[in-house]
């Protein structure tokens, strides 16, 4: 989609109106001045008898070509998407015991840790990923790596452990953030959280604290909440609901300036990593096209001189 950068310089095309505006007079005039004329019979023979639009188009197309001047003045713009050299993923899997719940098949963990680890095998191998998994509190299990196969095999190995600090998971990812190599410049390269989690916080400290934390250093976190309405697990023998907290999952990304997903099965989940990674890997990127604006004035401008003196020796 074309954007104006400076739209502040659209008000030139005020005086190209104006401009257009006294022609279209003019020819009005001049139309008026030939009805007068006393001879009718001697006019048609000093008209040239040439279609009468002729005239018109030099000066038509100077007039669009000062308005396509006035356009590129305004420095449009397209928004284009370009693939990130380098980035750190930080992957928060949520292990609270309601992951075991079965209402996605095989259970919410077994679900979530094949498509993790498929959406890690698809990163592409410049990207530093890392682990945090987080239950009653959060633990760096990898930190950032080019090996994604450790990532991997860490994600196949998570263990089920009680309660859910969403909080300490976001805290617990940023210092993750900080062990990642550095680029080039020496400086960190963009990063990017993805929390994963089945229900609402219990224990930690507050998850709105650690998105403001997470916002101020510019780094966004995208959610997922994963599971149905439906879910339950079995503690004693008592059923305890487990559905998952969407309000509180859609806040922090929209405090973070990442994006909320929701899935309720495997193939959803998978899904939503897929656009999870086209996100991530891909950075948007201002491309100016000012000048081609300028290039097709030139064409209209050269194409009104070229018609002026085809046609009738003048350009208006």
């Amino acid at each position: 989609m074309i954007r104006l950068l400076e739209p502040v310089w659209l008000l030139t095309l005020l005086p190209v109106l104006a401009l257009v505006g006294m022609y279209i007079v003019a020819q009005q005039r001049r139309r008026g001045a030939a009805v007068r004329f006393a001879n009718t019979a001697l006019l048609s023979q000093l008209v040239p008898k040439t279609a009468p639009w002729r005239r018109h188009v030099p000066p038509a197309l100077l007039a669009v070509a000062l308005m396509v001047v006035s356009i590129g003045l305004a420095k449009p713009a397209l928004d284009t998407e370009e693939p990130n050299e380098r980035a750190t993923i930080i992957i928060a899997l949520d292990v609270s015991l309601s992951m075991m719940a079965d209402d996605v098949e095989p259970t919410r963990l077994e679900a979530a840790q094949v498509a993790a680890a498929d959406f890690v095998a698809d990163l592409p191998e410049e990207y530093n990923v890392g682990l945090v998994s987080y239950a009653g509190h959060a633990s760096v299990t990898v930190s950032p790596t080019r090996d994604h196969s450790q990532v991997i095999t860490a994600i196949n190995g998570l263990q089920l452990a009680e309660a859910t600090a969403i909080g300490e998971a976001i805290y617990a990812s940023l210092n993750a953030i900080q062990q990642a190599p550095p680029d080039e410049s020496g400086e960190l390269p963009p990063s990017h959280i993805l929390l994963m989690s089945d229900g609402a916080q219990t224990v930690g400290r507050d998850w709105a604290e650690a998105a403001l934390v997470a916002a101020e250093a510019r780094v966004p976190v995208s959610t997922v909440s994963f599971g149905t309405e439906m879910g339950a697990i079995d503690l004693d023998g008592q059923m305890v609901p487990v559905p998952p907290d969407l309000e509180t999952l859609g806040e922090i990304a929209n405090m973070t300036g990442g994006s909320a997903y929701a899935a309720a099965s495997m193939e959803e989940l998978r899904s939503v990593y897929e656009d999870m990674g086209s996100s991530v890997g891909y950075q948007t990127v201002v491309q100016e096209i000012w000048r081609w604006f300028m290039a097709i004035a030139g064409l209209l401008v050269m194409g009104a001189v070229s018609l002026g003196l085809l046609w009738g020796s003048r350009i208006t």
